[in-house]
């Protein structure tokens, strides 16, 4: 349909386009209802997970008693329990062409597990198991070759066809936390230790690269999987930092929103978005590029979120938490699920590139951005926004009573690293 743009014959035109806007605003925190289903079975607080690589309705999951269990996120439902491990189960990935799967736990033992149930009649028995010297804490799978990584005391790199490690990195003489392989630079691992220190690693080499230093322990890291150098920490400073491999000197970005230690952290596919488990009892979704996150999900019922993951499909958010439960969230919290029709499409993508176009408009953001928070959590934040401002008030005073240029400006993203060592 030819239609005439000219200005004057439609002088309503942005008034109207507001009132949608602001329609469209309200209606999406009407329908925010992340949360699915709860997968419960497990008899022991969740410790890890994994994603199949090439299944995505395929989950396992591993237990503080040492137990594995695959779900099946279809039916919602326990397809296989293994009993893997004595102790915890430490870590657990799967491998690129999705036969197999492997577990550390906290017996000193690496299994490599069949994907399939056995057959009727069959033990439920691994495939190899190596026994190690010192306890493993963590481990991942490269994304092309056979080979893995594990960490423990410090970092080894194994074939799959031998016992035996065919190296071993080090720096420094402390435990590491976990080791994570490059999903483009796959011959890159970074590995985060109890020391404060996150260390880069060339598997060609067989030498570290380089080490930044924080303020405080990284729990874990993640790489971006769309672009090679940057990468994502979880930080116990309540912090999460994404850093260039390639300048270390100071974090691309900081994000800070939860009011606890952050316990493990997952990038979307899209590379665009991650989300994050934190030791208070909530998950939070933090764009790439933005300081704050756009999103928290909490339930009552919710403790201490260890492990999160995010699915293949962009879609769902599954996190694993103490009281032994596995819940699935929706990754956009006001997304219909299901078949569209043609023009509910149209109506969604007119009503988001609306909200796009006025979501700087002072009602509309403070709608979009309002979230119900536990009390816990609420408090939490008051309370240290009062010390932030404390912190900043007495800076400013020691710099009003000294030698000018005696205090130096210390930029936020600087403030939290120590030293960069090469």
């Amino acid at each position: 349909v030819p239609r005439n743009y000219d200005p004057a014959l439609h002088p309503f035109e942005v008034p109207r386009e507001y009132t949608r806007a602001l329609n469209a605003t309200k209606l999406e925190r009407v329908f925010a209802k992340p949360f699915l289903s709860s997968l419960d079975g497990h008899r022991d607080g969740v410790n890890c997970m994994a994603k199949h690589p090439k299944s995505l309705s395929t989950v396992l999951s591993g237990a503080c008693d040492g137990e594995v269990k695959i779900w099946n996120l279809t039916k919602r439902q326990c397809v296989r329990t293994i009993q893997a491990h004595e102790g915890f189960v430490r870590g657990m990935c799967a491998r690129f062409c999705g036969t197999s799967f492997f577990t550390v736990g906290d017996d000193k033992t690496v299994k490599q597990w069949k994907m399939e149930s056995p057959e009727d009649g069959e033990e439920e028995e691994p495939i190899h198991t190596i026994l190690g010297k010192t306890v493993y804490t963590g481990i991942d799978h490269h994304w092309k070759e056979p080979v893995f990584a594990t960490c423990g005391h410090q970092v080894d790199i194994w074939d799959e066809q031998r016992t035996s490690p065919k190296c071993s990195l080090t720096w420094g003489f402390d435990s590491i936390s976990s080791v994570k392989f490059n999903p483009i630079e796959t011959y890159l691992l970074g590995s985060c230790a109890s020391d404060r220190n996150i260390v880069l690693y060339d598997m060609r080499k067989s030498t570290p690269l380089k080490k930044v230093i924080l303020n405080m322990r990284t729990n874990t890291l993640c790489w971006n999987p769309m672009e090679a150098f940057i990468f994502t920490a979880a930080n116990e400073d309540y912090n999460l930092y994404t850093f260039d491999m390639r300048f270390l000197e100071s974090p691309v970005m900081v994000h800070m929103d939860h009011v606890s230690a952050v316990l493990d952290v997952d990038y979307s596919p899209t590379g665009k978005e991650f989300v994050s488990a934190s030791f208070d009892k909530s998950i939070r979704i933090f764009p790439v590029d933005k300081g704050h996150s756009r999103e928290v999900y909490h339930t009552k019922r919710m403790q201490h979120v260890i492990t999160v993951k995010w699915t293949s499909d962009n879609k769902y958010i599954l996190c694993g938490s103490d009281e032994m439960n596995i819940r699935l969230w929706k990754a956009n919290a006001s997304e219909k699920l299901g078949v569209l029709a043609p023009r509910e499409k149209a109506a969604m993508n007119y009503n988001q590139k609306l909200k796009e176009k006025f979501q700087f408009h002072p009602q509309i953001r403070r709608i979009a951005q309002h979230r119900h928070l536990p009390k816990s959590i609420y408090g939490q934040i008051k309370e240290q926004r009062i010390m932030r401002e404390a912190r900043r008030r007495k800076e400013q005073n020691r710099r009003k009573h000294s030698k000018p240029g005696s205090v130096p400006f210390v930029p936020e993203r600087k403030k939290h690293i120590v030293a960069v060592v090469k």
